[in-house]
């Protein structure tokens, strides 16, 4: 493609990938980019050179973009061919925009009619760390009454935005936090005791919560560079990974309260205490990270 504007190779693949996205072929994408970089009208030849569409399909490519409303057919003098020019990109943006929206809400309205209740509770699991978070997002998203959140740092600044809308939207988030997030937001507790570098040490992976108005929880762990998590909607798993989180707030009151030096002593000495702290995480956490494939990276 040879466009007259700033972009490397490799910028400019991404923009044309967004473009086919978006639902463009890949012929039609490289034609609006050369339309739209060109900032006046050009025929069919000139698309075709500037573009790298091959001339044989251009102009069926270029009437493709006019019917999709992403380009203009125009007449210029002294010229028997017609030409054509792009929509503007804020036009475009806004005329992709308004479509995705309209879908949107029509599958609001039409999907709840078709779809049947799930006939038992269901688990899941998922891998791969954008998908985690892209879940994780979702269940703070669309949580309305409360949020239970337990966040390493490591995961969490890919919801912190979701978090504060969350807040915004008056859901009492209460999160415990294992190591320095950058932010705070809701009722939020550092896990101070034991130190996120114990707890590491001690599970072996870096176990995250996010429970969404006590009717579904997402339950995952970080080993490495591998992330999976399990979804669920089962009260029982629901119910557990709430008290999970809920426990390890109480726990941080209380060290506070009681102070962190008594409460280490108790901790080292108290023989039921001592023999909850013995073992070292659980062969399943290795086992999940062994099955993560590269591609779920």
């Amino acid at each position: 493609m040879r466009f007259g504007y700033m972009l490397s190779p490799m910028q400019l693949d991404r923009v044309v990938e967004k473009l086919r996205d978006s639902g463009m072929s890949g012929y039609e994408a490289k034609a609006y980019l050369a339309l739209l970089t060109a900032g006046c009208p050009l025929n069919g030849y000139e698309v075709a050179k500037n573009s790298g569409v091959p001339r044989s399909t251009v102009y069926e490519t270029l009437a493709k973009l006019v019917v999709r409303g992403a380009a203009f057919e125009v007449r210029v003098a002294n010229s028997d061919s017609p030409a054509y020019l792009a929509l503007p990109a804020e036009s475009f943006i806004a005329k992709l925009r308004r479509e995705f929206d309209d879908n949107i809400e029509s599958l609001a309205t039409a999907l709840p009619k078709v779809a049947r209740a799930p006939q038992a509770n269901l688990v899941h699991h998922i891998r791969g760390r954008a998908n985690v978070v892209d879940r994780a997002r979702e269940l703070i998203q669309r949580a309305g009454d409360d949020l239970f959140v337990s966040i390493w740092a490591e995961e969490a600044g890919d919801l912190e935005n979701d978090l504060r809308q969350a807040v915004r939207r008056g859901v009492d988030v209460s999160i415990v936090a294992f190591g320095d997030l950058g932010y705070e937001v809701g009722q939020f507790y550092p896990h101070a005791f034991s130190s996120p570098e114990v707890v590491l040490d001690r599970l072996g992976a870096r176990l995250f919560v996010v429970a969404d108005d006590r009717r579904s929880v997402l339950v995952g762990g970080a080993y490495g560079d591998d992330t999976w998590a399990i979804w669920s909607d089962d009260p029982a798993v629901v119910l557990v990974a709430v008290e999970f989180v809920r426990h390890d707030i109480a726990m941080q009151v209380l060290v506070n309260r009681l102070g962190e030096e008594n409460v280490d002593d108790l901790w080292h000495t108290d023989p039921t205490l001592e023999r909850l702290q013995t073992g070292r995480g659980s062969p399943g956490l290795r086992r999940q990270a062994l099955w993560t494939t590269p591609e779920d990276k």
